[in-house]
């Protein structure tokens, strides 16, 4: 299997979706009383979503096994590679260490 999977939309469309995707979390935890002073610096960016869900969609394409961390950068890169106009967060992603509880290399070392 290879780190690219033929791409399924342009990225207008994508951050069309992350951006709905990004809304549905903000008012699930509106609802549940929190306060968006508190939990809004933690949400992913629109662009960061896109990227999180076309890796994504490689985990599903390479029946569900989660990348180890040569694969991860592997695909992120091809994410950069397919999507240029997502490189900056894609390079911004792979070099920074996250606090945020969704990202999944903080999620793997826990």
């Amino acid at each position: 299997m290879t780190d690219s999977v033929p791409r399924r939309a342009s990225l207008e469309l994508l951050r069309a979706e992350a951006s709905d995707e990004l809304a549905v979390l903000i008012q699930e935890r509106l609802r549940a009383g929190e306060d968006p002073w508190d939990f809004m610096d933690d949400l992913p960016s629109i662009d960061e979503l896109v990227v999180y869900l076309l890796r994504a969609e490689n985990i599903v394409a390479n029946d569900g096994v989660r990348p180890n961390a040569a694969r991860h950068y592997r695909v992120l890169r091809q994410i950069a590679l397919d999507y240029p106009a997502l490189t900056e967060t894609v390079w911004r992603m792979l070099g920074s260490q996250s606090h945020r509880a969704w990202d999944p290399t903080i999620a793997d070392a826990s």
